[in-house]
């Protein structure tokens, strides 16, 4: 049974990929920029990693809304071994896609669905697959200069041009590769008691 009273929900996040993604549901929400340290912390696994984030960025924004539903989110690819988190430069986003040339990425993007209103947490890890074309130098400046995706964990954006650059998905939920797992997310919302539609 849902409650009538729908909560804030509330997206502890600065993407803008995030942000329309959420405006999907047909619900009152808010943005929240958090500004935390994502070093990983020593022998942290990948997993253990995004979902401590996850976390940590919605725990940062429940303080300033009470009684709110808060969302965190935290995402990185993984490329034989090696984790690709947001490049930050051209340059780095560079080597990045040079060494994703023709192979398969594993992106893990963590979940967490904070209810400020009896402190309960639900939590989740999706994972999807991206297979990258052969990438030439001209093809990986010519779409760092249109996306400019240096905030984007291996440099890559699904929801843009991203797509000129691979030539397969594999996973359950392509909205999880974008940053905000929706599929996910509603399930929570109805464990929360929050009809997603609204209603």
């Amino acid at each position: 049974m849902t409650d009538s009273r729908i909560p804030l929900l509330v997206l502890s996040s600065s993407s803008p990929a995030r942000r329309a993604l959420l405006k999907r549901l047909p619900l009152p929400h808010a943005v929240f920029s958090p500004d935390i340290d994502e070093t990983p912390l020593p022998d942290e696994d990948v997993k253990s990693m995004v979902r401590r984030l996850a976390e940590l960025k919605a725990r940062k924004a429940a303080s300033a809304f009470p009684g709110a539903l808060v969302i965190g989110c935290d995402q990185v690819g993984i490329l034989e071994d090696t984790v690709l988190c947001k490049p930050l430069t051209h340059e780095t986003a560079v080597h990045q896609l040079r060494r994703m040339s023709g192979k398969a990425i594993r992106f893990y993007t963590a979940i967490c669905l904070f209810d400020t209103r009896n402190q309960q947490l639900q939590s989740a890890i999706e994972i999807y697959d991206v297979h990258f074309r052969e990438l030439s130098d001209a093809r990986i400046n010519q779409y760092l200069q249109h996306e400019k995706p240096y905030h984007c964990a291996g440099s890559f954006q699904a929801e843009g041009l991203g797509v000129v650059l691979i030539n397969q998905f594999h996973g359950d939920d392509y909205t999880a590769l974008i940053g905000l797992p929706l599929i996910r997310l509603v399930d929570m919302l109805e464990k929360a008691g929050v009809n997603p539609l609204g209603e």
